[in-house]
């Protein structure tokens, strides 16, 4: 019995282990410098996941990220040490981001940073709000999101593509598909 909770803990930690190895000190460390740049707060830029998690836990530094980003987003940031209260930040912080535009597959769990379980979740979530941040007149980290590019068809246009057979339908000078045995069992 005292094995399987050994191998048990052992995939855990690798599965740990492999979380932690996609983290970026260089995003989590332009991350930080970017959350100093906005709120004005003096906090160590240092990009180690000791650092990272440390400036963040709490999700009180989150909060007043979305606050400076978009006036009056969290109306209520609570700066108690208490597990649900920080957990209440952080959360607060995330719909947030989500109302500013972050996609929610760029979002992380409240767990990923209060238990310290997938801090590269975290620097993905803060990278793609530093990209949408420039849409508020702030300041913005990461590459410049694409512009939308609409392109109009007038019904002329439309109906000379309709016209024109796509080499996908098979019918290619002859091209067929009739040597193609695909599934079939070869016979001798």
């Amino acid at each position: 019995m005292a094995n399987n909770r050994a191998t048990k803990s052992g995939f855990a930690a690798e599965a740990q282990r492999k979380i932690n190895s996609k983290y970026s000190e260089e995003l989590a460390q332009e991350s930080l410098e970017w959350i100093k740049t906005i709120t004005g707060e003096d906090i160590n830029t240092s990009g180690d996941m000791d650092n990272f998690y440390e400036t963040l836990k709490d999700g009180t530094l989150l909060c007043r990220l979305v606050n400076s980003i978009k006036e009056g987003s969290v109306k209520k940031i609570n700066n108690t040490g208490l597990a649900f209260k920080c957990m209440e930040n952080i959360n607060a912080f995330l719909e947030n981001a989500r109302a500013l535009g972050v996609p929610a597959q760029e979002t992380f769990q409240t767990v990923d940073l209060w238990e310290r379980q997938n801090l590269n979740s975290v620097v993905i979530c803060l990278q793609s709000l530093g990209r949408k941040a420039g849409n508020y007149g702030k300041p913005s980290i990461g590459p410049k999101e694409a512009d939308k590019n609409v392109r109009n068809f007038s019904d002329e246009q439309l109906k000379a593509g309709a016209g024109v057979i796509s080499l996908q339908y098979g019918s290619n000078k002859g091209a067929t598909q009739s040597g193609i045995n695909f599934g079939n069992t070869r016979h001798m």
